[in-house]
């Protein structure tokens, strides 16, 4: 089995504070489960996070992580959001800093 952080993503662009954490951590996952996603069996999907409007997802297996990775856009959509959000999606880094995420998340 890889190392859980091979089989780790960071989700930037989380819509926060428009639902419960419980409901937007069930929506990433169904997101990232779906094989129109490049998805696949979701471990854990971390919620929220230190960070505003970042997630983490852990998938079962690392080849996953390459298919999600190759999607030009991942698009949240779901019924209980009122539109759907663009969300960025990286390969995760144990040595990435907090000013890197900082960047991911917040434009400059």
């Amino acid at each position: 089995q890889a190392a859980k952080s091979a089989r780790t993503v960071v989700i930037a662009g989380v819509p926060d504070g428009l639902l419960h954490d419980d409901v937007m951590t069930d929506i990433l996952m169904i997101h990232f489960q779906m094989s129109k996603n490049n998805g696949g069996d979701v471990e854990e999907v971390r919620y929220p996070t230190m960070k505003k409007g970042v997630a983490y997802v852990t998938f079962e297996d690392q080849e996953v992580v390459e298919s999600v990775l190759k999607k030009d856009e991942h698009r949240l959509e779901d019924k209980r959001l009122s539109r759907c959000y663009l969300l960025k999606v990286t390969r995760y880094c144990e040595n990435v800093s907090s000013f890197m995420i900082y960047l991911v998340v917040l434009p400059l």
